[in-house]
C-alpha cells in the first residue's frame, strides 16, 4: 500500500455519509471542524445527527443519485453490503471513498486526527492497528503547547506582516523560523519588543555574512529516548545534522524537514569517513553561517574524539558547544542491572579503550597496572579482543575468578547480557548472539543480580 496524507481543502465542499447511527455520528463529528457541506443519508438517523444544523439529513434509502456533485463520500452503515456497494459505484465515478471496517474497498483512509486550530495531525496505521494510531494521536496531543490555537494565529499574522516589511528571503525565513521556534519555547505569541529584537538580530546575522556554530551533542547509549532534552532541542534548530553509526536513527525525525542530513560514522569493518574530513565538514558547514550539530553516539567526549573537533572548530575560528551524552560505560551497564560502582564492593571505576593502535596486540599499554586495580574496569570498543583482555589480566594477577560480564544495548531500549568470570566470559560470548558494539565489564560489580 502506499497512502500519503495529503491534505485536501473541504471547506464548503460536498461530502456524503451514507448511514445514520453511531459510526456515521462519530465520522461526522471528525468531518465538522473542518466545515465541510455534509450530507447524511440513511433510512433511519439518530437524533444526535438531526439535531445538528451544520449538516443535511436525508431520511431514505441511499439512491445512486444521492452521489452527485459529490466530492467525497463516507459509507458507514451498518449493512456491509451497501458500504461495499456504495465503494463500487464511487470507484467507477472516481469519487474518493472510505468504507468502515474494509481497507480494501477504501480509496482513501481516516486517520486519527489531532486538530488544534490551524494546527492538525493525522495518524495512520494503514488499517493495521487503529488502536496504537489512537494512542499515538494521545500522546501528540499531550506534547502540544497549551495555547497552539493562539500561537498559529499569531504565526499567521506576523508571517503577512514579514512579507512586506521583510525584502530578503534569509533574513524573512531566519525570522519566522526563530519567532516559531522561540513561541513553542515560551509557549505564547512574542511581544512587540520581542518581535523588534528578534528583527535586528537575523538582520545583523544574515547582512555581515556571520559564520555558523557548531554543537556537539551526546545522544546517548542505546534508544533514542536516552537522549538529554537540551540534545534533542539542539536536533530540532539544526540546519545541519552530522551524525554518527552508533544512534539511534529516529533521533534524526525531530530535525526539521528543511535541515541537511549527513552521515559521518567511523566503525571497526565499515566504510569510515577520516577524522579529518569530518573536522572539514563541519568548519565547512558553520562557515556557510548554519546552525551544525554534531551527533554522537554516547557522550562527545568519551573516546568519541569531541575534544578533537573541538580544537579544529575553535581553530577555525567557529562558536562550539557541547551538550553531554549519557556514556554506554555507565548507561549501558546500568540497563542490565550492573552498577559500575556499589558500597564497600566498588568504591571507583575506570573505562578503558579495548583498542589501541599504540598497545601490544592492539591492548592498552598499560594492561598490567589495570589488573592490580580494585574497582570496576569498563572496556569500551573492545568486543574482538575480548579473549586477549582477559588472559591479559589473568597474566597480570587478577584474579580469574573475577565476575565478568559484556552486555550489547538495543534501540528498543533492552540489552543483551552474558555474565560470567574472567576465565570463562570468552568462551560464553563465543556461544552467544552478542555482538559489537559491546560493553565489556570486569569486578565484583558485574556478578551482582
Amino acid at each position: 500500500m502506499g497512502y500519503f496524507p495529503f491534505f485536501m481543502e473541504i471547506e464548503g465542499k460536498e461530502g456524503l455519509v451514507v448511514g445514520g447511527g453511531r459510526i456515521a455520528a462519530h465520522k461526522v463529528e471528525k468531518l465538522l471542524p473542518f466545515h465541510p457541506s455534509l450530507t447524511v443519508v440513511a433510512p433511519d438517523i439518530m437524533p444526535e445527527l438531526l439535531e445538528k444544523k451544520e449538516i443535511i439529513c436525508l431520511k431514505h434509502a441511499f439512491l445512486e443519485e444521492d452521489l452527485s456533485g459529490m466530492m467525497f463520500v463516507i459509507a458507514a452503515s451498518d449493512d456491509r453490503a451497501l458500504n461495499n456497494y456504495v465503494a463500487e459505484l464511487c470507484k467507477a465515478k472516481k469519487i474518493p471513498v472510505n468504507v468502515v471496517d474494509n481497507k480494501e474497498a477504501c480509496s482513501f483512509l481516516f486517520p486519527a486526527l489531532v486538530k488544534e486550530g490551524k494546527l492538525t495531525v493525522g495518524i495512520s496505521t494503514e488499517g493495521a492497528s487503529p488502536q496504537i494510531a489512537s494512542e499515538l494521536r494521545s500522546k501528540v496531543a499531550q506534547e502540544l503547547p497549551d495555547r497552539m490555537e493562539e500561537i498559529l494565529d499569531y504565526l499567521m499574522k506576523l508571517r503577512k506582516e514579514a512579507q512586506t516589511r521583510i525584502a530578503e528571503d534569509r533574513i524573512r525565513a531566519a525570522f519566522l523560523k526563530k519567532a516559531a521556534m522561540r513561541c513553542m519555547e515560551m509557549n505564547r505569541q512574542l511581544f512587540k519588543e520581542e518581535e523588534e529584537a528578534l528583527y535586528i538580530e537575523c538582520n545583523t546575522s544574515v547582512q555581515s555574512n556571520q559564520k555558523g556554530s557548531v554543537t556537539l551533542v551526546g545522544a546517548g547509549c542505546g534508544a533514542y529516548d536516552f537522549i538529554t532534552v537540551k540534545g534533542l532541542n539542539a536536533i530540532r534548530n539544526a540546519q545541519v545534522l552530522v551524525y554518527d553509526d552508533l544512534i539511534d536513527l529516529r533521533l534524526l525525525d525531530y530535525a526539521c524537514e528543511s535541515c541537511e542530513k549527513l552521515y559521518a560514522g567511523k566503525r571497526r569493518g565499515k566504510h569510515s569517513m577520516p577524522q579529518e574530513e569530518i573536522n572539514e565538514l563541519l568548519i565547512q558547514k558553520a562557515e556557510e553561517g548554519k546552525q551544525v550539530v554534531r551527533l554522537k553516539g554516547g557522550d562527545p567526549f568519551v573516546f568519541g574524539r569531541g575534544k578533537e573537533e573541538m580544537i579544529a572548530l575553535r581553530e577555525a575560528g567557529i562558536e562550539v558547544n557541547v551538550i553531554p551524552g549519557i556514556t554506554s560505560a555507565i548507561g549501558v551497564p546500568e540497563v542490565a542491572g550492573i552498577p559500575v560502582t556499589h558500597r564497600k564492593i566498588s568504591e571507583s571505576f575506570h573505562v578503558i579503550t579495548g583498542h589501541t593502535a599504540s598497545g601490544e596486540d592492539g591492548l592498552p599499554e598499560d594492561m598490567e597496572r589495570l589488573a592490580t586495580l580494585h574497582g570496576t574496569l569498563i572496556f569500551l570498543m573492545g568486543l574482538a579482543h575480548l579473549e586477549e583482555i582477559t588472559e591479559s589480566l589473568i597474566r597480570y594477577g587478577k584474579e580469574p575468578d573475577t565476575p565478568a560480564a559484556v552486555i550489547h544495548g538495543n534501540f528498543d531500549g533492552t540489552v543483551l547480557n552474558v555474565r560470567g568470570t574472567l576465565k570463562d566470559i570468552s568462551e560464553r560470548v563465543k556461544k552467544s548472539e552478542i555482538e559489537a558494539p559491546a560493553v565489556i565489564v570486569i569486578g565484583e560489580t558485574a556478578g551482582m543480580q
